[in-house]
């Protein structure tokens, strides 16, 4: 046996290696680079060849032979050997299967050595082909308690998770929880509950609304987290009190108008004041916002709307009929729930005002709008022939626009456009309770397009309103594979509709068909009844002006059908309250 210096090119393969298979991209790469750094460490070694050759046969190291004549090295050191019997095939099966790899302890403590003998993590990193991120991972291990690092070294290492947790806490904390949790010999250690043991609440610097004003005047230090991926912001602290105390902070100072910090009940939902409604469209300017903090102390925003105050006229009216008690057949639970139904009538309002501002609408379609508009539920229209005022204030503004200085009414077009649009976005709702106006605003929806502006309803808020058969029937449309468990089924619709667009069949604005047809005959009907007292009561929708003249002074002396509504006009107070607290 001999070591020889020789030109790699000119050493021949082993027809008889074990290793065929191509080594990886990467491995080889690693091989170059150190190399390049250090030089061949291990000589490969050769031996002459047997069939009257002249050369050198590689028994052991083609991957170093190959990666020196990549490094561009003009000269190796190789080991000169007697040829096997068997032309070195055991041998190199031998040498390529008895391998173990470096344990993560030990390649900390070479490269610990390393830095004492004065390199840099860089020159490591070059040396090693490995990142710097990982070099500055494995130095980490210096913040292990040594006893726990030589049991590591026996070949039981915990996962990245619970090594993180470990590092992160002080050895005095690490030799108090090793002490209790000690494994026995030829036993594992039980890495979970000593991790558990060492958690800490980390409070995360992307999670942060304040700034390094009020990080410095709490006294919060950022701790980078090598473990997380290097492509995010792992700054972190574990001084839970001094995070959320600047998040507080931050929130008193940049409430919006009409905001508030509400708290947040056990499961870190906000706690609304008595008689809220939480808005989940677009809020209006009149709207109030909450701000809280959330699980991660994370900081959150609500919005919702207070009740107006309302006069009460009397006492409501008690409803009768028997206490006799009726035995109701099980309820079935809707496909949307009530909360459901509100969340839609909020889309639904939203979308149809901005269609209504929006979207293109032809001058007769618009003209006939703001006529049906007034037929909505939430319309109240007193008669002429009462002393009432007709209409709101709200209302009076939009007429007042139409009017010049001398009381003339402007017909030009574009301003009646404005004007009627304006009308419209007013009068039309299809929020639940009183300013509903029912089947009128569906139809006006359906009639301007006003689909196209409703909010993706693929929400988790939306999507827990939803019953188990109707959440299957939208994973039928939306080609999604239902779950056996309704939460995983809702999740994988949240999922899918995160990059599209989902409105529910209920959430659409155009009535079914059944009802459509039910609102027209009742309409009819309410028509065909009223036909006898048409125009005031008076005379008849064909009779010439002198006839009407005739009529409206002989009908001066009648008693007009509309006084019993003047009469009763208490008792149609009562009729909205009590239809406002439904």
């Amino acid at each position: 046996m001999q070591i020889l210096k020789i030109d790699p090119r000119t050493l021949k393969g082993n027809p008889d290696d074990a290793r065929r298979s191509k080594s990886s991209p990467q491995a080889d790469a690693l091989l170059l680079a150190t190399v390049k750094a250090v030089g061949i460490i291990q000589p490969p070694i050769v031996s002459p060849e047997t069939d009257g050759g002249n050369g050198l046969i590689i028994q052991a190291g083609h991957r170093r032979v190959a990666q020196a004549i990549a490094a561009g090295h003009e000269e190796i050191e190789v080991i000169v050997c007697e040829a096997a019997n068997d032309n070195g095939a055991m041998r190199s099966m031998v040498e390529n299967i008895a391998r173990e790899p470096l344990n993560p302890i030990d390649q900390w403590r070479g490269i610990e050595r390393l830095v004492a003998l004065g390199w840099t993590e860089e020159a490591i990193s070059v040396a090693l082909a490995l990142p710097v991120r990982q070099i500055r991972k494995l130095r980490l291990l210096a913040n292990v308690l040594g006893s726990m690092l030589d049991h590591m070294a026996l070949g039981d290492m915990p996962n990245e998770q619970h090594l993180r947790t470990i590092a992160a806490a002080s050895l005095d904390e690490q030799r108090q929880v090793w002490k209790a949790n000690k494994p026995k010999k030829a036993e594992r250690a039980d890495w979970y509950n000593i991790a558990r043991a060492l958690s800490k609440t980390r409070m995360f610097a992307k999670d942060a609304s304040f700034g390094d004003d009020l990080a410095n005047a709490y006294g919060i230090e950022w701790v980078e987290d090598l473990f997380a991926p290097a492509d995010q912001d792992s700054r972190y602290t574990t001084n839970v009190e001094a995070f959320l105390g600047a998040q507080q902070e931050w929130m008193t100072t940049n409430l919006p108008k009409k905001g508030a910090i509400v708290e947040v009940n056990n499961w870190a939902q906000p706690e609304l004041p008595k008689k809220a409604e939480r808005i989940y469209g677009k809020p209006s300017k009149s709207d109030h916002v909450g701000m809280y903090l959330d699980r991660d102390g994370k900081v959150q925003s609500v919005a919702y709307r207070m009740p107006e105050e309302k006069k009460t006229k009397g006492a409501a009216v008690s409803g009768g009929g028997d206490n006799s008690a009726v035995i109701d057949a099980p309820k079935v639970r809707p496909d949307v729930t009530q909360k459901g139904q509100d969340m839609i009538g909020d889309f639904r309002t939203d979308a149809l005002h901005e269609a209504l501002g929006r979207a293109p609408i032809e001058d007769d379609t618009l003209m006939a709008l703001l006529v049906i508009a007034f037929a909505g539920l939430n319309v109240r229209v007193d008669s002429g022939a009462s002393d009432t005022v007709i209409g709101a204030g709200r209302l009076r503004r939009h007429a007042a626009r139409l009017l010049s200085d001398d009381g003339e009414l402007s017909t030009d077009m574009e301003t009646v456009r404005v004007v009627a649009r304006s009308v419209l976005i007013d009068v039309l709702s299809c929020r639940r309770g009183m300013s509903n106006s029912g089947m009128i605003a569906r139809i006006a929806g359906d009639a301007i397009g006003a689909d196209k502006f409703l909010p993706n309803m693929g929400s988790e808020d939306f999507l827990l309103c939803l019953s188990r058969q109707a959440l299957e029937a939208s994973c039928t449309e939306a080609s999604v594979q239902p779950r056996s468990k309704v939460c995983e089924t809702r999740a994988a619709l949240v999922e899918h509709f995160a990059t599209q667009h989902f409105v529910h069949p209920a959430g659409r604005f155009a009535p079914p068909a059944d009802e459509l047809l039910d609102w027209i005959r009742a309409g009819a009907a309410t028509d065909v009844i009223g036909a006898g007292f048409q125009d005031d009561g008076i005379g008849d929708a064909g009779a010439s002006a002198e006839e009407y003249e005739g009529q409206l002074e002989e009908g001066a002396d009648q008693d007009d059908p509309h006084d019993a509504d003047v009469e009763a006009d208490d008792g149609r107070d009562e009729f909205f309250d009590q239809r406002a607290a439904a």
